[in-house]
C-alpha cells in the first residue's frame, strides 16, 4: 500500500547533509533518485537547497557516477547547477568570506578548520544557529563515539 509520508524532495534535502565519518547518506540519495527520479519536482528541490546548491550538485555528480544509464536527472538541472559552479569558482578567493561551511555537513570532522581561523558556517549570517546551540551540539558528539 502506498503511503505519503514525506515528499521525497525532503528527503533528498536531509539526507543531502549526512557527511559523518560514520554515517553517508549519499547512497540513500542515489536509491531515492534512481527509484523516483520521474516523480521528483526538480525545481522545488533547487529551490530547497537554496544557497546550499553545491550540496545537491555533489550528490548528482556520484548518481551519475553510480548510475551512468539511468538519467533520471533531467538535463537542465545539470546544466543550471553547473552554471552556479563557474559562476562560484569565478568568485571563490574572497578574502572576506574565509568560511568552512563542513560544519552544515559533519558536527566533527571540520571542527580543526575552525581553530585555524575559518568563520564557522553555522553562525549568522551564513546559519541560523547560534554559539550555545553549536557548544550542544558539539558536546553530543561525546556521546556517539
Amino acid at each position: 500500500m502506498e503511503v505519503a509520508l514525506c515528499p521525497v524532495e525532503e528527503i533528498i534535502w536531509s539526507k543531502s547533509f549526512v557527511m559523518e565519518r560514520e554515517r553517508f547518506d549519499g547512497a540513500d540519495i542515489a536509491h531515492l533518485i534512481v527509484a523516483q527520479g520521474h516523480r521528483i519536482d526538480w525545481g522545488r528541490l533547487l529551490r530547497r537547497f537554496g544557497s546550499r546548491w553545491p550540496v545537491l550538485l555533489g550528490h548528482l555528480v556520484l548518481y551519475a557516477f553510480i548510475y551512468p544509464d539511468e538519467p533520471l536527472v533531467p538535463p537542465w538541472v545539470m546544466e543550471e547547477l553547473l552554471r552556479r559552479a563557474r559562476v562560484e569558482m569565478a568568485w571563490r578567493g574572497s578574502p572576506q568570506r574565509h568560511i568552512c561551511r563542513g560544519t552544515l555537513l559533519s558536527r566533527e570532522q571540520y571542527l580543526p578548520d575552525l581553530d585555524r581561523g575559518f568563520r564557522d558556517a553555522r553562525l549568522p549570517p551564513h546559519g541560523t544557529m547560534n554559539a550555545g546551540a553549536i557548544a550542544r551540539w558539539t558536546e553530543a558528539i561525546r556521546g556517539h563515539r
